[in-house]
């Protein structure tokens, strides 16, 4: 019987539950204690499933831990994975996102604060910096989002290495098809709400992006304002927000086999950061964001308060997909049929920072 790993990145910890059937088991303490978990990654791209874990202490400072054996013992490298060179003038914030490569069997990538793109060609145990982007001409006008300025998605092409997308808050959508030697904004249909030009080149407060699971040019894109799709890769963006209460929100996550399915948690508005009408609803769209229904069997009745962040949905690769998210009442919920009934698995949790899930075995 196949094994689904969830894990759940918060504010004090990473905790770990593991289902076979419909049951589920949960580790008794949680890993990384006191530690901000925002970013893991289950790579299962050979026999042996690791674990790739952005820990962040607020005494030892950031870090990137592996387990080899499903979170059961974790190795953190002698020297830093993750540092930037001396002559950049820059300190590491943070890590934020860990994205083993689609078409690259050894390659890992990583999102960090200051927003800079790394490579690893050994599994993730040490990284380099791929300087292109950090020395991009617009680099100087980039500005931190709410959050922070952190590079947060990284969407390789599994037909193509050289291929690869990048989200950054406040920056937008960058595009290489050269294997980082170049980069392009590509943020055409995007807006940016905040900005004397809401239409400018660069600049916008891209959330999440998301590929589609049979289209692989199709894009989801939630912003600050503004749900889109792309249908060329992400040189051009369509608003697929009508439909849904709201189109603040944070996360945007694709079914992992259905295309034109994709899922967001929709935000009442950037300075009311609670669920849309005070509703506890994931929605989905089944066509490409033609149209979109709330899901809500399961889920909470009553007025909700549980803020989704951009990196605290997901989905498995099981059949029916498990989906998962978290929010930063310390709640996490999963459905095991795309989405269509939910029940709640944890509870009393810190803030849920980062959620993700496979079938392991």
């Amino acid at each position: 019987m196949a094994e689904v790993l969830l894990t759940v990145g918060t504010r004090k910890g990473l905790f770990i539950g593991r289902r076979r059937g419909d049951t589920w088991q949960f580790d008794e303490t949680p890993y990384f204690n006191a530690q901000a978990v925002y970013a893991v990654a289950i790579d299962t791209r050979t026999d042996t499933p690791r674990l790739l874990v952005g820990g962040d202490s607020a005494h030892w400072g950031p870090s990137v831990f592996h387990s080899d054996d499903l979170g059961r013992t974790w190795t953190e490298p002698a020297r830093p994975a993750v540092r930037f060179p001396q002559d950049t003038g820059a300190s590491l914030e943070r890590v934020w996102q860990l994205h083993p490569a689609a078409a690259e069997p050894d390659v890992v990538y990583a999102g960090t604060e200051p927003a800079a793109l790394y490579r690893s060609e050994d599994r993730g145990v040490s990284f380099e910096l791929v300087r292109p982007l950090w020395e991009h001409p617009t680099r100087d006008r980039w500005v931190p989002g709410g959050g922070g300025e952190g590079l947060h998605t990284i969407l390789t092409d599994r037909r193509d290495p050289r291929a690869m997308t990048v989200a950054v808050s406040t920056a937008g959508v960058f595009r290489t098809e050269d294997g980082g030697a170049s980069w392009s904004p590509s943020n055409s249909g995007v807006s940016a709400v905040f900005l004397p030009d809401p239409n400018p080149e660069f600049g916008q407060c891209v959330h999440k992006v998301t590929r589609d699971a049979v289209t692989p040019d199709r894009l989801y894109l939630q912003n600050h304002w503004g749900v889109y799709r792309s249908d060329d890769g992400g040189a051009h963006w369509e608003d697929i927000g009508e439909g849904l209460p709201s189109t603040f929100g944070f996360a945007a996550v694709a079914h992992p086999h259905r295309g034109d399915t994709a899922y967001v948690f929709p935000i009442t508005a950037d300075a009311d950061r609670v669920p849309a009408d005070r509703r506890c609803r994931v929605y989905r769209t089944a066509d490409a964001g033609k149209s979109w229904e709330p899901l809500s069997a399961g889920l909470p009745t009553e007025d909700h308060y549980g803020t989704v962040l951009r990196d605290a949905m997901c989905t498995d690769d099981a059949d029916p997909a498990g989906v998962y998210f978290g929010n930063r009442n310390g709640e996490v919920y999963a459905s095991a049929d795309d989405g269509d009934t939910w029940h709640q698995l944890m509870s009393h949790l810190p803030d849920v920072l980062c959620v993700r899930a496979a079938v392991v075995g």
